[in-house]
């Protein structure tokens, strides 16, 4: 009898506690700063708006990079002219963007067109864990060619970087809807 009475005991004080659940998943919560702008002007034939947040490094050449301590990422900025070679120069800007293909998910295509101050481009952001979730290209068409990829400083893990992503994104955008060639 005592054993039953003792089951019955132990049974009673398993059964009142709360069930088991799985914990729900979390996301990385990262808030940025509010993104304000002021005009590069930098010794290149062209000038755009850039996040005051972010340190200018001028590189070889005509290249620039655009650095965020803070999110730990860049945009990178080549700029090239255009000397009857616009065909390759796309070319080469749309088969880097194509090179992610191995690793990304999927990848999105935005035309960019300012036809009042001669900005052509194309917006290309990458979803997945490839090396860089966004580039561009922006060109005048006849003289002028500028193409730009952002990378950050750490494995391509989508998820871990994603809002740094989507804060560099916007900034990319800024940067080519304020764009201009100074000639």
């Amino acid at each position: 009898m005592k054993f039953v009475l003792s089951f019955i005991v132990l049974l009673l004080m398993l059964a009142c506690k709360d069930p088991v659940l799985p914990k729900p998943k979390t996301q990385l919560s990262l808030e940025y700063p509010v993104a304000d702008y002021d005009t590069l002007e930098i010794e290149e034939p062209y000038l755009f708006q850039k996040n005051k947040s972010a340190l200018v490094v001028k590189e070889s050449n005509h290249d620039i990079r655009i650095y965020y301590p803070l999110q730990k990422g860049a945009i990178f900025i080549s700029y090239k002219p255009v000397v009857n070679n616009l065909d390759s120069l796309l070319r080469d800007a749309q088969n880097f963007t194509q090179k992610h293909v191995i690793k990304a998910e999927s990848i999105s295509e935005q035309l960019f067109v300012n036809s009042k101050n001669r900005v052509f481009g194309m917006l290309y952001e990458v979803t997945g864990n490839a090396a860089s979730q966004t580039q561009f290209y922006l060109t005048d068409s006849v003289w002028n060619f500028v193409v730009g990829s952002v990378y950050f400083e750490a494995r391509p893990n989508y998820d871990s970087i994603l809002p740094a992503a989507v804060y560099l994104a916007k900034d990319i955008k800024t940067l080519m809807e304020s764009f201009r060639w100074k000639k």
